[in-house]
């Protein structure tokens, strides 16, 4: 490939105002680099392409021959995202329009085999055979989560992100977000319109956190009081149950304790059904120090508002619990995470390939396990003499809890801009600069699409043909119970 044609397509993708301009760039960067062509043979050292192909083959086979059993027979040999090792995400990293064909063609053909089962046309399996199916299935499989990181103001470049995966109906329904990312993961759960253009305006989202007040401007902190008047503006006053009900999405937000001898929560419909998501996302973003630990409310039997354990107090959530990857995967059978991390601490030190980072990655990586081995060590030696200082403790427990966490997830979206100045994290943004930043997410999610796309795919289809199913057995609930009252 010359290298005019390539910094032509280069270019190209650089300017790019859509994921479709942008996707058809990174295209005829493919051909002309002969990527495309790596896309279109099966071979490669990085999975089991032969057996791929094979299992292919024969689900293709039988859906043709319509051979229902057969297919539910070879199904149940087993369905997850990393057969043949076609997750490794290198396979991803080669072309930069997509991975291998023959992954999107199985992936889509076990999709396809599904609906096929699912649909009335098979009609020589039972229904009860079926459900059964799909349950057990779909709890093998597992399903995909959305995490988002502790980012203070750069909270818009998840925006971004979110509004780019909803475009695109890529979306998880299982959101968790700390301090800064529990804004945007309410601000999405909380809402019911489909309008993506108007929901993340940039004019309206600046206008939220400055307001019509002269002396709020750009440059300035956002205060406590100012905060919470932005979360009256931008959140309807609803319960984790409540949201829920009305939008579908699991939300999680992670909060930490003020006292050093509890633990850290996480805050959802199931945990917490009753308690307020306004004051939970308030929570959140308590920066020690800087905002006041919160309360937080529920409502109680009765509607009124309340103190939900009343004798404690609740900070930042990214302090202890940034990603909260196995509570999702314990309370939703999640084991599949696509992580928007803003977190400026350890973003330097990030690869945006967790399986394939580059060599100074390496290196930042192999730096950061040895300083995270020097500092547990260091306070488990210091741990008597800390303990006589409250604050030292406390102190102690939050570094521990940051250098311990892991912040990146099976697909990592990072802003190309690693090294934030800490000093902007908590100020007012003007609205050319939350433009910027929600572009930046926009941009930052477009490479990883088709790999999102691809790995969760099966898991969509299974949740959907699953609630399909749920909805007819209770409709056929609502038959019998009629029957018997007439």
């Amino acid at each position: 490939m010359g290298v005019l044609s390539s910094k032509k397509f280069e270019k190209a993708m650089a300017q790019a105002h859509s994921y479709e301009a942008w996707l058809e760039a990174a295209t005829d960067y493919d051909k002309a680099a002969g990527d495309y062509r790596w896309r279109l043979m099966d071979q490669s050292r990085r999975y089991d392409y032969v057996s791929i192909r094979i299992r292919l083959d024969r689900l293709r086979a039988m859906r043709a021959r319509h051979d229902a059993r057969g297919l539910l027979f070879t199904l149940n040999e087993g369905i997850h995202g990393n057969m043949g090792g076609m997750g490794n995400s290198r396979l991803y990293n080669k072309a930069k329009s997509g991975t291998k064909n023959l992954i999107i063609d199985y992936v889509e053909e076990i999709v396809d085999a599904l609906h096929y089962l699912a649909s009335p046309q098979v009609d020589n399996i039972r229904f009860e055979e079926k459900i059964e199916f799909f349950r057990r299935a779909q709890h093998c499989f597992g399903c995909s989560a959305l995490m988002l990181s502790g980012s203070g103001s750069l909270a818009y470049f998840h925006m971004g992100v979110v509004k780019t995966l909803l475009e695109h109906d890529l979306l998880p329904d299982i959101i968790s977000g700390s301090s800064g990312g529990s804004l945007v993961g309410a601000y999405i759960a909380t809402q019911t319109g489909a309008d993506y253009e108007a929901m993340f305006a940039p004019e309206k989202i600046a206008s939220v956190f400055a307001g019509d007040d002269a002396n709020r401007h750009p440059d300035q902190n956002i205060t406590s009081e100012e905060l919470l008047e932005s979360l009256v503006a931008i959140l309807p006053d609803l319960t984790f149950e409540e949201a829920f009900e009305q939008t579908g999405r699991q939300l999680n937000v992670s909060v930490a304790p003020l006292e050093t001898m509890q633990t850290s929560r996480l805050l959802n419909a199931i945990t917490s059904p009753n308690v307020y998501i306004r004051e939970a996302v308030m929570a959140s973003c308590a920066i020690p120090g800087i905002y006041p630990p919160v309360t937080l409310m529920a409502k109680n039997d009765h509607g009124e508002r309340q103190a939900y354990l009343p004798s404690r107090q609740w900070v930042d959530g990214s302090v202890s619990d940034d990603l909260p990857a196995k509570r999702l995967a314990r309370l939703y059978g999640a084991n599949h995470y696509i992580v928007s991390q803003t977190n400026p601490h350890v973003l330097p030190f990030l690869a945006g390939d967790r399986d394939d980072p580059g060599p100074f990655m390496q290196m930042a990586s192999a730096s950061m396990e040895t300083v995270r081995t020097w500092l547990n060590a260091s306070a488990e030696i210091a741990r008597k003499p800390i303990a006589r200082s409250q604050t030292l403790s406390r102190l102690s427990s939050v570094a521990l809890s940051v250098i311990n966490q892991e912040y990146q997830g099976d697909i990592t979206i990072l802003p190309n801009q690693r090294f934030m100045n800490p000093l902007k994290l908590l100020r007012i943004r003007a609205p050319d600069d939350v433009q910027r930043l929600l572009t930046m997410g926009e941009r930052s999610t477009w490479p990883k699409l088709e790999m999102i796309r691809t790995q969760t795919k099966i898991g969509a289809a299974l949740g959907d043909i699953l609630r399909e199913y749920e909805e007819e057995v209770l409709d056929h609930a609502d038959e019998r119970v009629k029957k018997r009252a007439s």
